[in-house]
């Protein structure tokens, strides 16, 4: 029996509506229905589409009432927190405390929007300084690009939809949103908040389904740029089917971390058990490689190991639990099934290795080679391997090797190390003593190669999400007034 139903989860033109279709919404632990929304249909997003523009052309915001929104809705959202955060924690499967803490991010990334917002600004073209243009004054300022397509992941369906919805209203857009079909109900809740913050009709529109949704809002003609987190194949889509439109991508990565024999060994296997098991490993940035120095590689991989059987598996609305359930079955059969290849091809189960229904148990893999699909593939599931490596040159080739390009880690005390390697590593980022699964909500984040285009971060997302405008004043001189 569902618990509770979103008949009405379509927001469009400033109220709710219903779809054309229904879905049901599975809690994930317990793999039956609690939820079901309404799904869109092409007309829907014509209607969302056509109300957006409208609202940017007809109905301007001013910086000052787009960051006033910003923080007002960040008040709601922490309000709100003891009530979205079960929510969000059935429909993803990700243990309480960390749904707690998705929404108290959430809430501080919009407030950071609003900041960054009233910093936005342009600069002076000195055109006087060339010769004929004396009587020239330029100036840019920043204009906003006006509608703006927003499809977000499950596995982070509110902070990651603050850090797109955000900026682009910080930069005076409107924005088309569609939430993953798996995890709609926190962002249903979250649009709850977005009407009662009073954000003008239009600004905001909540659209819910699949990929032929989200294929309507990338190809209609009214959407100017589009901002997705998701799969590399979808983001591939996406990037031929839009035309001549912004097109912003965060995609999907093989993360790595490289240890050197300086390393505090038993802090780093902590941050590597912490950063490969996290939401059962799915998250673009998860700890998968980790190249061990050969000296050191023995005696971490024992730490780890320790320290990956003591994690609690289980229903994520126990306090104890620290790993989840994978989104779907099928999906932890994809990682049993890369793990038993793997095996068979020689590898060596450390510890864990077994599912139960959607449940997979953390899993330690050593003995590993490159071209198994535990190593060069994304696994999106709790599975790490530990590999030895000589010297830096060799380590930093394997890291380099495949087609993401996201982010990693280097553990070392030796400050020359860490930056000889930073400098070579082909990364969207590198993090020094952490792990690549860190992420501050400030920083510029984002990846190069397969692993996507563009930066998000309020203060440079609000820069993708907006354009420069020139203004040249062609002023009199004394003797012509």
């Amino acid at each position: 029996m569902l618990s509770v139903a979103y008949e009405r989860s379509l927001y469009i033109e400033g109220a709710w509506s219903e779809g054309r279709a229904r879905a049901d919404v599975i809690h994930k632990y317990r793999q039956r229905p609690f939820s079901a929304i309404s799904l869109a249909g092409a007309e829907d997003v014509a209607r969302a589409a056509s109300a957006a523009a409208k609202a940017v052309e007809q109905v301007p915001l001013s910086l000052g009432e787009r960051c006033r929104f910003l923080r007002d809705l960040a008040g709601l959202v922490r309000q709100a927190c003891d009530a979205i955060a079960p929510t969000l924690s059935a429909e993803t499967g990700k243990p309480l405390g960390e749904a707690r803490s998705e929404v108290e991010r959430c809430a501080a990334v919009l407030e950071l929007s609003a900041e960054e917002g009233r910093r936005l600004g342009g600069e002076v073209v000195p055109l006087e300084a060339t010769k004929g243009l004396e009587n020239r004054v330029a100036f840019t300022m920043r204009a906003p690009v006006g509608v703006v397509a927003a499809i977000t992941p499950f596995n982070a369906p509110l902070v990651l939809l603050a850090h797109k919805l955000g900026p682009a209203i910080a930069g005076g857009n409107a924005v088309l949103v569609k939430p993953a079909l798996e995890t709609p109900c926190a962002t249903i809740e979250l649009f709850a908040l977005i009407e009662r913050a009073g954000l003008p009709a239009g600004y905001a529109q909540l659209l819910q389904g699949g990929a032929d949704v989200g294929s309507a809002m990338v190809t209609d003609p009214r959407v100017d740029l589009v901002s997705f987190t998701g799969s590399a194949r979808a983001g591939e889509a996406i990037l031929r089917s839009a035309g001549l439109k912004r097109v912003l991508l965060e995609l999907g990565n093989n993360s790595a971390a490289i240890v050197a024999p300086d390393a505090d060994l038993d802090e780093v296997a902590g941050i590597v058990c912490r950063q490969s098991f996290g939401y059962a490993g799915q998250v673009c940035i998860s700890l998968q490689r980790t190249y061990v120095h050969r000296s050191a590689v023995e005696r971490f991989t024992e730490l780890l190991a320790q320290k990956a059987r003591r994690l609690v598996v289980g229903d994520p609305e126990r306090p104890e639990t620290n790993v989840g359930p994978m989104l779907r079955e099928a999906d932890a059969e994809r990682v049993e099934r890369w793990v038993a290849e793997a095996v068979t091809e020689g590898a060596r189960i450390v510890c864990g290795g077994q599912r139960q229904g959607v449940m997979f148990q953390p899993t330690v893999l050593t003995d590993v080679k490159p071209s198994m699909s535990v190593v060069c593939q994304e696994v999106f599931g709790p599975v790490v391997s530990v590999i030895p490596f000589d010297d830096d040159d060799h380590v930093a080739e394997a890291v380099n090797a495949g087609p993401y390009g996201l982010q990693a880690g280097v553990f070392t005390r030796d400050i020359d190390r860490a930056f000889a390697l930073a400098r070579r590593l082909r990364m969207g980022a590198v993090m020094i003593n952490d792990g690549p699964l860190f992420r501050a909500d400030a920083m510029p984040y984002g990846g190069i190669k397969s692993s996507g285009l563009g930066r998000e971060g309020p203060r440079y997302l609000i820069e993708e999400m907006t354009q420069q405008r020139l203004i040249v004043l062609n002023l009199k001189s004394p003797a012509q007034r």
